[in-house]
């Protein structure tokens, strides 16, 4: 059985630094997460949950969010002060 990884968008998972956040997803969300989970770990042959997935689809949501990369490169301020 060959593995197909073009199918998800997701690679392997790069190692890296973390900060911890909390969320909460609708049910739905939550079922569709572990599904992808159980499908990567079936593509790349390595185990993973949907609490590992997460931030890499956001970092992959925000790297082609071509109206975010336009905001940013007009160098807007956000709306809210940083610390």
């Amino acid at each position: 059985m060959t593995k197909d990884t073009s199918t998800l968008r997701l690679g392997p998972l790069p190692r890296t630094e973390f900060v911890k956040l909390a969320i909460a997803v609708p049910v739905d969300v939550k079922a569709s997460l572990d599904r992808y989970a159980d499908l990567h770990s079936q593509l790349h042959g390595e185990k993973v949950d949907a609490t590992a997935l997460i931030p890499h689809m956001l970092a992959a949501f925000i790297e082609r969010d071509r109206g975010f990369k336009s905001l940013t490169s007009k160098n807007l301020k956000p709306n809210r002060p940083v610390p």
